[in-house]
C-alpha cells in the first residue's frame, strides 16, 4: 500500500510582475517539489489588502498571479492552487486565534517591528498578519511549509498558536515543520543589490526581448576585476559553471561580449515561458473555474476543521 504523501501549504501574495529573482528564489521550488507531496498553494488576497492598492489592481494581480504559476508549470492534477479569501473559514479562525494571543507576543514580529523602525503608520491588518498566517497553515493540516530563511519566524509563530490552542482546548491542530529552501537563490538586481520590485532593479520573468536587452545592458559592472560578477551571478542561474568558466575566460574583460551573451540565453530560457504564459491568458475564464473548483476542495477541509474548533472552544452547542 503506498505511503499517503505528507501534506506541504505555501501561499503567494498577488504583488504585481513577478521577476527572475521571484521564479528562482522561490516560485521554482513550489513546482519541482509539486509532485512529491499533496501540495497546497494559495493566492493571498486577503494579505494584500495591509497595502493600499484600486480594485482593479487586486483583482487583476490575484488573476495575474494564477496564470503565472500556471505557465511556469504548477499543474492543477498535482497541486490545489485557490484564492485565499474563496475559504472565509480562516479569518473566522484568526478571530479565534486573536482571542489568545497577547498584544506584546505581535509586537515581537518582524514585519511590525520594521513598519516601526521605518516610522511608517500600522494599520491592524499588518499588526495581525502573523496570525491569518498561522490560520492559514493549520487550517489544512499542513505537515510541510517551505521557507526562506527569513521566513521562519511565520512558521514559529504558527507553532505557538497551534501549541497554545491545543494546550487550552485539547489536540486540534499538527505541528508543521519548515522545509528551508537551502538551495534558494538570491538573485542580484540590474543595480548589485536584493532583485527586488521596491528597489526598481528587476528583470520580469515574462519580459519582452526587447526589456531583457535593454534590462541586462544596464546591470552594474563595477571597476578593478575582469569579471562582472553580478553578470555572472545572473547568467549561473540558466547556464552550467562549466560552460561560463569557459565563456567568462575567453572573454575576460570584455564587459558588453558577456553582457550580450548573457541577454541571449535569458531570451532562450524566457521566450517559452512567455508564449505559455500568452496562450493561458487567451482564456482567464477558464483559470477563474479552475480556482473556483479548487477553492471548493479547499473550503470543504477548512470546514471540517472549523466544526472541531468550533466544538472546543465552546461555539457549537452541546448535543
Amino acid at each position: 500500500m503506498a505511503q499517503a504523501k505528507k501534506i506541504l501549504l505555501s501561499g503567494v501574495k498577488p504583488t504585481g510582475r513577478p521577476h527572475i529573482g521571484n521564479y528562482f528564489g522561490a516560485m521554482k521550488q513550489f513546482v519541482d517539489l509539486q509532485k512529491n507531496f499533496d501540495a497546497f498553494v494559495f493566492i493571498a488576497d486577503f494579505h494584500a489588502l495591509t497595502k493600499p492598492s484600486t480594485k482593479q489592481e487586486l483583482a487583476q494581480n490575484t488573476l495575474d498571479l494564477a496564470i503565472d504559476y500556471l505557465a511556469i508549470g504548477l499543474n492543477p492534477k498535482n497541486v490545489v492552487l485557490f484564492k485565499q479569501s474563496d475559504v472565509p473559514q480562516v479569518t473566522e479562525l484568526t478571530w479565534i486565534f486573536n482571542c489568545l494571543t497577547t498584544v506584546p507576543y505581535l509586537e515581537r514580529a518582524h514585519a511590525f517591528k520594521d513598519a516601526q523602525t521605518k516610522n511608517h503608520e500600522v494599520n491592524v491588518g499588518l499588526f495581525d498578519y502573523p496570525l491569518l498566517m498561522a490560520s492559514d497553515i493549520l487550517m489544512y493540516n499542513s505537515d510541510i511549509v517551505p521557507v526562506g530563511q527569513d521566513q521562519k519566524q511565520h512558521l514559529e509563530i504558527a507553532r505557538d498558536t497551534a501549541e497554545k490552542f491545543n494546550r487550552t482546548f485539547g489536540d486540534t491542530f499538527k505541528l508543521p515543520e519548515p522545509l528551508i529552501l537551502e538551495t534558494t537563490k538570491i538573485v542580484p538586481g540590474i543595480d548589485g543589490q536584493k532583485m527586488s520590485k521596491s528597489y526598481g532593479n528587476t528583470i520580469p520573468l515574462f519580459a519582452t526581448d526587447d526589456e531583457i536587452r535593454k534590462a541586462v545592458m544596464s546591470i552594474v559592472t563595477g571597476s578593478g576585476t575582469d569579471t562582472p560578477v553580478h553578470v555572472r551571478a545572473i547568467h549561473e542561474l540558466v547556464r552550467d559553471n562549466s560552460y561560463l568558466d569557459k565563456l567568462y575566460e575567453e572573454k575576460k574583460g570584455k564587459y558588453k561580449d558577456l553582457k550580450e551573451a548573457l541577454a541571449l540565453d535569458l531570451i532562450a530560457f524566457i521566450t517559452p515561458l512567455r508564449a505559455r504564459r500568452e496562450e493561458i491568458a487567451k482564456n482567464p475564464k477558464k483559470v477563474i473555474k479552475m480556482l473556483e473548483k479548487n477553492a471548493k476542495r479547499a473550503r470543504k477541509i477548512a470546514e471540517n476543521k472549523m466544526k472541531e474548533v468550533r466544538e472546543k472552544v465552546g461555539l457549537s452547542f452541546i448535543k
